[in-house]
């Protein structure tokens, strides 16, 4: 019973270790090996993970776990580069044997932020495509497995592992480097990271389909990147507005399902549930996301989210003020997704029957053909107005449509409620 115990303690502490870690050190040993040598500095951090897997359930962990990864990570690459010297040439096995990692040492954390910074950077270049450029974060900065990565994107995993083959190929190809652009190309750079964090935070915010409506793990990885850009040289206002925005979305997560794992929308959650502490740092970066003059499509997302945390109950809530924001992010980004969730502001200013005026001019958006919301709000809206039939079909209708499960039944109740007397 205490071995059984022994290894559960040990894997356990393993997978949040290869978790935190994973990223920093294929991030450390990318840039020993150069980048053309991805898959020799994945293979040797896979390598010290299984060496703990191995060992540490019989010989107990280390004291210092984080410290003996790095220690066999090293030795590893030292007999990898002796292997393959004529691959990568005995300039970089004297380097890495020179290098020894202190764990703790302020200049080396600093220098792994660094290495994990300059990562993502190189991950969503633009030679690189935007589905390969997630995939490729969430392996190597984030440490993410090809099958999670495909379960989280509904995706299977030879299609996974092909998108990781061809950019790793790209890298390689293109001569890509872990330097950091400059002028207009960091800018664009930029860009490019905070996209792909902010899908990886959505993807885990609402789940499109599958058996749960939130991927915790997705959104608290996209927060911690946001952060990691943050807290760099490279930050601007609009790295500080992404990350208020994912802060504020996340202090929601614990009410937005119910003990069944049901959907809970947002005006009939427990507010006592929401965690006051990412509230409180959603708030900090938003203070920093107004230095200078630029307004982003996350600034006004990040308004939105802010006026619901501010509210002390539903009823507190500001619509009018969301629906500026709305209009404002409609004005940066034209998209009939973006008017969908406006209409809802609308509903709340203006009444259902303009906001079903505005949902049913959206209805030809080829992007919405396939989208559950759009009849899902349209039943909503019918509803409302008492047309009970009409939202009936829509309700069908939506749940004909991909979406996540906890959204199926969502749906299911609404359409009860339709047949109600």
């Amino acid at each position: 019973m205490g071995h059984v115990s022994a290894q559960t303690e040990s894997d356990v502490l393993l997978e949040h270790l290869f978790r935190r870690q994973a990223g920093r050190m294929v991030a450390y040993f990318t840039r020993l090996f150069g980048p053309a040598h991805l898959d020799l500095a994945e293979e040797t951090v896979q390598e010290a993970m299984l060496r703990a897997l191995q060992t540490w359930p019989y010989q107990g962990v280390p004291e210092n776990a984080e410290a003996w990864l790095f220690r066999v990570a090293r030795n590893t690459a030292i007999d990898a580069i002796r292997r393959n010297r004529f691959l990568v040439g005995d300039a970089m096995l004297a380097g890495i044997a020179q290098s020894d990692r202190q764990s703790g040492d302020p200049l080396i954390e600093e220098q792994l932020r660094d290495d994990e910074l300059r990562m993502i950077c190189m991950c969503c270049h633009p030679e690189i495509s935007r589905e390969a450029s997630v995939a490729l974060s969430l392996k190597t900065v984030s440490g993410f497995g090809v099958r999670e990565i495909a379960r989280a994107f509904l995706a299977d995993e030879a299609t996974i592992a092909q998108r990781l083959v061809r950019a790793k190929r790209q890298i390689r190809e293109r001569g890509l480097t872990l330097e950091m652009p400059h002028g207009e190309e960091l800018k664009r750079r930029l860009d490019s990271v905070l996209e792909v964090i902010y899908l990886v935070f959505n993807e885990g915010y609402a789940a499109h389909q599958g058996q749960d409506l939130i991927r915790q793990d997705l959104c608290a990885e996209a927060l911690r990147l946001g952060r990691l850009v943050a807290s760099s040289s490279i930050a601007t206002p609009k790295v500080h507005a992404l990350v208020a925005m994912m802060a504020l979305q996340a202090a929601r997560l614990p009410a937005r399902v119910d003990e069944a794992g049901d959907l809970v929308l947002l005006e009939s959650q427990d507010r006592n549930r929401w965690d006051r502490e990412l509230i409180g740092l959603g708030f900090h970066h938003l203070e920093l996301s107004m230095a200078g003059d630029e307004v982003s499509e996350y600034h006004a997302q990040a308004g939105i989210a802010a006026t619901h945390a501010r509210a002390g109950d539903a009823q507190s809530i500001e619509w009018p003020l969301i629906l500026e924001f709305y209009d404002q992010l409609l004005a940066i980004n034209p998209s009939p997704v973006v008017a969908l969730n406006r209409a809802v502001a609308v509903a709340k200013v203006r009444g259902a029957a303009q906001a079903l005026a505005e949902v049913e001019s959206l209805e030809h958006e080829t992007k919405l053909r396939d989208y559950y919301l759009l009849l899902a709000v349209r039943g909503h809206l019918l509803l409302e107005l008492g047309r009970r039939e009409e939202a009936a079909r829509n309700f069908n209708a939506a749940l004909e449509r991909p979406c996540s499960e906890p959204e199926r039944r969502f749906l299911r109740r609404k359409l009860a409620a339709c047949d109600a007397s």
